[in-house]
């Protein structure tokens, strides 16, 4: 930018919302004091020289310098005419763009030392052509803003002067006061011409996209005024004839609907009240169909109508067993339920949890509850959820606003008692959009759910007599709230035994009829469906052993098919190695033999009970405790105990006080890409613990879970029938469980319970005496004994 000599000084006018341009005639009204007296002193000079700057803010009457831009233009008046109101109106003639220097007050306005800002620039061919081209966008650009005439500005345009067409093209651009500052400030013709081109090609654009609109906005207008007079034309029609039309057959339709719903007096006031503005609305309008769905959903959700229930204990009890196998607690519940259900003629509802890992029949079970009580069936899933307007709608002021599942359910379900189950309660989440477990807290309270809430209906809608039955794996992901008013039932894993049972008696026919072999002359042995539980599944359900089924089945319906119908099979062991390949899991049984630092423990996962194994090595060092097998903090510090209490006894265990000291001790527990918590392996890696320190192994048919203490106490565990069975399959026989689990027993079914031994212990000193395969001399014993002859001192490692 290059800029000319300093100017002498020149009167100071602000304008507000306008920019005057180089060779620009503007017209403009000089109101304020300051300007005025700016006014009288350029008039009182010869050149009639006045400098013209535009303030940032068109709201502020006295601006300060900080608040005017400080490039403007050197203008003259040229003419100026004094109003009635003391007002001048001006005509000013813009020469030249400058820059302010320096300012100071004179007599009530502000003068300005200013220098000029060169902005010559040479007439190339190719800036010739630039301006050609905008010439052609300003002339499109005129035509479709209807406020230009473009023949009247093209007569203005210098063609071979690049500044004075790009300032001539400024000021007649309709574009907002900053950005005409903007040009104003950009010296260089090129630039210019440049930034010319991009605020009128968005200028064009937008007068597009308002064209548009404007087009669709009409058309829709339009199709209303006309829709709305023909509907007019016919109901006069319908009236002339003595007819009623469609209009007044819906509101008739929907009234008698109102009527016959048996709604609560309050929601029915509320529905007529809606069918009279729905009267009043033009049958076109939106409102008119948001009001419309409203009242089809008040009428179609059941207010009164409601299955007959079965309640011959007798006959539930036959399609309980029908449906499953074992389960006698869950059972002998829900008989229960159907005795008080005779007893009282208006119970509470009753809201079941159950909690057990997955393919146990948490979800078919509450089917089989619907049948047996003849109820009807709806299910939510909850897993994922995490908005609460899933479980209570949205409001109606919406768009596309609907009622909550709830609500969805109950009219899917079409009476007012029915089996709702909730399943997956355990995985719902939360984020921004509220929490869906807080509104369950009104659903699942008997207290509270005959007044429930739906923000879609508004009114209150009673959920008493439902049947609520959630299913969750765990309940420590279910919120204290939530649980506290459900009552928890544990499914813990089948036995052996009863997955045998299961698959002869469901599982076999009903893959037999989804393969189509079930009128074919295919048999399946009892040892296939042991062989297909012991190497090919590994859960506490049935799940993957109707998958497996289903899988050797239909390697057979290939066979039937290219051999015809007689072909015969029978499905032994055999046949399922040979049709299912190598076995998918190694069966989980005891140890070979007694090992020293070699303990079994019993542990519990999502999916059913397991035994896991700890090992504990000894290796020269300087005491050190290594810890590994992805072992969790829980786990880690119950290891630490162990050894705390290990060393705290160590004389009575026949150890040097300080045997520690001198060694690194290095507890394992295998498949270490398994993560593994809690407090249950504590007697377990204190026994390990033992045992390799003082050289006596562990017997191989002992299983054992327990929490231990610094005082050797054994604290009481969970999961105590999972992990019995576990051991139960592993063909362990002794058990070793806290005295405070004995409770525990009375779950563990009789053919399991009846060939294994349980020990109930309170200390590990009954642990280690059980399970240790030798007799811990104590330290002061030793002492007294005569010294042995010196053998060769054996290696410290064990395994």
């Amino acid at each position: 930018m290059s800029i000319h000599e300093t100017s002498p000084s020149l009167p100071l006018v602000p304008l507000r919302d306008m920019v005057v341009f180089p060779s620009m005639m503007a017209p403009f009204v000089v109101g304020r004091r300051a300007s005025i007296l700016a006014l009288e002193a350029t008039l009182s000079t010869t050149e009639k020289k006045i400098f013209l700057a535009t303030q940032r803010d068109p709201k502020v009457d006295d601006p300060s310098m900080d608040e005017i831009y400080h490039v403007g233009v050197i203008a003259t008046v040229v003419q100026n005419l004094k109003l009635p109101n003391q007002n001048v109106k001006v005509m000013v003639e813009g020469l030249a763009r400058a820059e302010i220097v320096s300012s100071k007050d004179e007599n009530g306005y502000v003068s300005v030392v200013v220098r000029e800002i060169d902005t010559r620039y040479p007439l190339t061919p190719e800036v010739s052509q630039y301006m050609q081209k905008l010439v052609e966008i300003f002339e499109q650009y005129a035509k479709m803003s209807h406020h230009l005439a473009f023949e009247g500005v093209m007569s203005t345009l210098k063609l071979d002067d690049p500044d004075k067409f790009a300032d001539t093209l400024a000021s007649h651009l309709l574009i907002t006061t900053g950005e005409k500052q903007q040009l104003l400030e950009t010296p260089s013709p090129y630039e210019r011409l440049q930034k010319l081109q991009d605020f009128l090609e968005i200028e064009i654009e937008k007068i597009n996209i308002d064209k548009r609109i404007n087009s669709k906005v009409k058309k829709q207008m339009e199709r209303a005024q006309k829709e709305y007079y023909l509907n007019e034309k016919i109901k006069a029609i319908h009236h002339e004839l003595g007819r009623k039309d469609d209009r007044s057959d819906e509101i008739e339709e929907l009234r008698q609907k109102i009527e016959e719903a048996g709604m609560p007096k309050e929601t029915k006031e509320k529905a007529i009240q809606e069918l009279k503005r729905l009267e009043a609305m033009p049958g076109v309008s939106a409102e008119a169909t948001v009001s419309r769905n409203y009242i089809e959903w008040l009428v179609s959700v059941p207010w009164k109508k409601q299955s007959k229930e079965i309640k011959d204990i007798d006959l539930a009890e036959q399609i309980l067993n029908e449906d499953h196998f074992g389960l006698e607690k869950i059972k002998e519940r829900i008989l229960e339920f159907l005795a008080v259900r005779q007893l009282v003629k208006q119970p509470k509802g009753t809201i079941l949890c159950f909690v057990g890992p997955p393919g146990v029949g948490k979800t078919s079970l509450a089917k089989s509850i619907a049948r047996a009580t003849g109820r009807k069936f709806v299910r939510l899933s909850l897993g994922g959820v995490r908005d609460e307007a899933e479980i209570r709608g949205h409001r109606r002021t919406y768009i596309g606003a609907f009622p909550g599942q709830i609500i969805q359910r109950m009219k899917k379900a079409g009476t007012v008692n029915p089996v709702f189950l909730l399943d997956e309660v355990d995985k719902m989440s939360m984020d921004f959009r509220g929490d869906p477990s807080a509104s369950l807290l009104e659903v699942l309270d008997p207290e509270q759910n005959n007044a429930f809430v739906d923000h879609y209906l508004d009114v209150e809608y009673d959920l008493s007599k439902v049947m609520f039955i959630a299913t969750a794996n765990v309940t420590h992901t279910i919120p204290a709230p939530l649980k506290d008013r459900m009552e928890i039932i544990q499914l813990s894993g089948y036995t052996h035994l009863e997955k045998l049972a299961i698959g002869r008696q469901f599982l076999v026919p009903k893959q037999k009829q989804e393969q189509g072999l079930e009128d074919s002359k295919i048999t399946v042995e009892d040892t296939a469906v042991e062989e297909l539980i012991d190497a090919y599944t590994r859960e506490a359900g049935v799940r993957s052993l109707e998958r497996e089924v289903g899988a050797v089945l239909r390697k057979v319906a290939r066979q039937v098919v290219k051999q015809g119908s007689s072909f015969e099979a029978h499905i032994d062991r055999q046949k399922v190695r040979e049709l299912l390949g190598k076995a998918k899991f190694r069966s989980q049984q005891m140890n070979d033999k007694a090992e020293i630092g070699l303990a079994t423990g019993l542990a519990w996962t999502e999916v059913g009970g397991e035994i896991l194994s700890t090992e504990v090595a000894l290796s020269r060092g300087k005491g050190n405790l290594t810890l590994t097998g992805k072992l969790g903090d829980v786990m880690q510090e119950s290891a630490r105990a162990a050894l705390s209490y290990v060393r705290s006894r160590a004389e009575l265990f026949g150890l040097d006080p300080d045997f520690h000291a001198s060694l690194d001790i290095h507890i394992h527990v295998p498949e270490g890409a398994i993560p593994k918590d809690g407090p249950s392996a504590g007697i377990t890696m204190a026994t390990a613990l033992l045992s390799a320190v003082t050289k006596i192994p562990i017997h191989r048919n002992i299983a054992m879970t327990g929490e231990i203490t610094l005082r050797g106490k054994v604290l009481p565990v969970g999961g105590v029938k999972d992990k019995i069975l576990a051991a139960a399959r592993a063909g362990i026989t002794t058990i070793i469980l806290p005295a405070e689990n004995e409770r525990d027993l009375e779950d563990i079914p009789q053919d399991v319970r009846g060939r294994m031994e349980f020990h109930l212990v309170e200390s590990m000193d009954e642990v280690v005496n059980l399970a240790l395969d030798g007799t811990i001399v104590p330290f002061a014993a030793k002492e007294k004994l005569p010294e042995p002859a010196k053998t060769i001192e054996p290696p410290i490692t064990t395994h």
